[in-house]
């Protein structure tokens, strides 16, 4: 008696990247892809109204990312696995996937093969974590952040003036400044760009 197919939601918002995926992903035979996204409310929709098995969600789409769409599927349809798969693998990325409870976690730069065979582990309730991703978590160690310091960070890393961070913060500028000034001494760097800087390129924010 043969099984029913997994079926596949694809949320990436490349869609070159997305219809080859799609056509590698056809060509075995216990995979179906049922529904696709160009961006985390589309993923989040399309989820909810197709229930795929698993969720392969691209980590930087449009807002939400694919973490925070793992996130809500956690909660809103639990039965849905969800592989995270990204360009720019940080060790803060994948240990924010696997809070949220992310079960696969793997670059862009795996044969469509290995990717099959991550969503036939997910669907039957394993876990894949790429080993390189998962070594440089090991040694990058965890964020010596605050919430208060990632939140400021982030906003400082699009250019934001302090007035416009306190403002959308909700703090004081004097507040802002001591976060950043904080956060810029844990990482060993002067300024509050090359901190938002280095904070992105650890993952941290």
């Amino acid at each position: 008696m043969s099984t029913a197919p997994v079926r596949v939601l694809l949320a990436d918002d490349e869609t070159l990247v997305r219809d080859a995926l799609a056509a590698l992903l056809s060509l075995q035979d216990d995979v179906e892809v049922v529904a696709q996204a160009a961006s985390g409310p589309e993923a989040l929709a399309m989820a909810l109204r197709f229930r795929p098995d698993v969720a392969v969600l691209d980590l930087q789409m449009p807002e939400p990312d694919g973490i925070a769409v793992a996130e809500r599927l956690a909660t809103e349809l639990p039965t849905c696995a969800c592989v995270v798969v990204t360009g720019h693998g940080r060790p803060g990325h994948l240990k924010r996937a696997l809070s949220v409870g992310v079960r696969g976690f793997l670059p862009k730069t795996v044969p469509a093969s290995v990717l099959a065979d991550v969503l036939r582990t997910v669907h039957t309730g394993g876990r894949h974590v790429d080993p390189e991703l998962a070594a440089e978590a090991i040694s990058a160690g965890d964020s010596p952040l605050t919430p208060r310091e990632s939140d400021v960070l982030e906003l400082a890393a699009t250019g934001a003036p302090v007035e416009e961070i306190a403002r959308r913060a909700h703090l004081s500028p004097g507040t802002v400044r001591n976060h950043l000034s904080s956060a810029a001494q844990k990482l060993g760097v002067r300024t509050r760009h090359d901190a938002a800087a280095e904070a992105r390129r650890l993952g941290w924010i």
